[in-house]
């Protein structure tokens, strides 16, 4: 007889699932309510917030509010109903991606509903079996999930090692003489974990050098808005912003809002239109996202000052932590990790430590994600954090780090709450 589906989940629940019970409400679908913004009410009680991809400040920006409550009024959440191919499109539409693409420098652009559904259809779109992937060991799970619906042959090189690059850029390249298929290289402008930039200066290298034939699809979703000297991204700060082939970008970042885009050549830009599975069956965004989009974009565009807060507040957040001693990877990015050494038990009593008695919030990052007994808290800044909230938060860290090396956070007991995991 055939297994029961059911049993098998309720047996096996998962690598992060194992845990629901304890940490559900909590460390996993925490609720932070009240305006977005640097504090919000966690739990009851207001909380410094580091755990947001409002990188320049616009979830609240007055004019943003008024844009999208307008095309609210005037439009509601329905319009368009279906999907662009059949009865989606419309004028604000087509006006967003004419204004994305001469923003990025490329010469079209396509609309994605969600950034993540979109990356996925795009690789499935791109590649055949015949077709190499060459890919950075990091890769967000949108790219890995993208490449399991490829049914060729991918390589991947360790997290932005060219050495490793070129040695999978060979095999590849072998490959691909055999199967007749083309290599796409896949990477990412900011790895959204760890803070670093891809290695895109270097990658093109070897394409200019004409070591190798690829096309370069390159993720830059915590890159847009905040890296450059208008805010393309990675490519414009690195200075190969014409060299990628394919950008991907997203509004749920800098842009503070839902979905996201490509922008390619035309003809590539073409092809996605009539190939990604994702965009042809699926409802069009709501014209009352892609006007508050256009309002965001043009203060990306035309009011600097948001980023260089931002990056005010980085650079104070970063130089602070390097100077109290503290170790934040290799970031140059505004994504800011901070690791610090300690056990499972030690890193939950320390979160809660955080949250409950210095009322900061931010995201707790452990193994398998980071190496086992490396305890990883990842601060986003933003253009809504002030300088005292900088302060605040190196002096809080100090602190815990000295109950961390002192054993105060060692328990056999994991810290505990009584958590309301009942629905609203």
């Amino acid at each position: 007889m055939a297994q029961d589906i059911f049993d098998k989940i309720r047996k096996n629940r998962g690598p992060i699932g194992q845990y629901s019970k304890g940490v559900h409400g909590y460390f996993t679908f925490p609720k932070l309510e009240g305006e977005l913004g640097n504090k919000m009410i966690f739990r009851g009680k207001e909380c410094l917030v580091w755990s947001l991809n409002n990188y320049l400040g616009l979830a609240n920006h007055p004019e943003v509010r008024e844009a999208d409550a307008k095309a609210a009024e005037q439009y509601g959440l329905a319009y368009p109903m279906g999907a662009r191919m059949m009865t989606g499109q419309t004028s604000e539409h087509e006006k967003l991606e004419n204004e994305l693409a001469e923003f990025m420098g490329k010469e079209d652009c396509i609309l994605l509903n969600f950034g993540y559904q979109g990356m996925v259809s795009a690789i499935d779109s791109l590649v055949d079996r015949n077709d190499i992937i060459v890919y950075d060991s990091e890769a967000h799970a949108c790219i890995l999930d993208g490449m399991r619906l490829h049914t060729g042959k991918r390589f991947v090189f360790q997290h932005n090692d060219m050495e490793s690059f070129d040695k999978q850029m060979k095999n590849a390249s072998a490959l691909a003489e055999k199967t007749g298929g083309g290599i796409l290289v896949i990477t990412e402008g900011v790895f959204g974990m760890a803070g670093d930039q891809g290695k895109l200066k270097e990658i093109v290298e070897f394409r200019k050098s004409g070591k190798y034939a690829f096309r370069l699809f390159v993720d830059d979703a915590h890159g847009f808005g905040t890296l450059g000297e208008t805010g393309q991204g990675a490519g414009e700060y690195q200075g190969v912003q014409g060299e990628i082939d394919i950008l991907f970008g997203t509004f749920a970042k800098s842009m503070s809002s839902i979905g996201g885009f490509i922008c390619a050549e035309e003809s590539i830009i073409e092809f996605l239109r009539y190939n990604m599975r994702s965009q042809m069956f699926a409802k069009a965004l709501p014209i009352t996202i892609t006007i508050g989009a256009r309002k965001r974009l043009e203060l990306l565009k035309t009011r600097p000052e948001l980023k260089n807060k931002l990056w005010e507040i980085t650079n104070a957040l970063q130089d602070g932590f390097r100077d109290a001693g503290f170790n934040i990877g290799a970031t140059n990015s505004p994504v800011t990790p901070v690791f610090m050494q300690g056990s499972l038990a030690e890193a939950t009593n320390l979160t809660f430590d955080l949250r409950e008695n210095y009322n900061i919030f931010c995201s707790i990052v452990i193994y398998p994600v980071v190496p086992k007994d490396v305890i990883m808290l990842r601060i986003i800044p933003t253009a809504a954090h002030t300088l005292d909230d900088v302060k605040y938060t190196i002096d809080t860290f100090k602190k815990l780090k000295n109950k961390l090396d002192s054993g105060e956070y060692k328990s056999e007991d994991l810290a505990s709450v009584e958590v309301d995991n009942k629905k609203a």
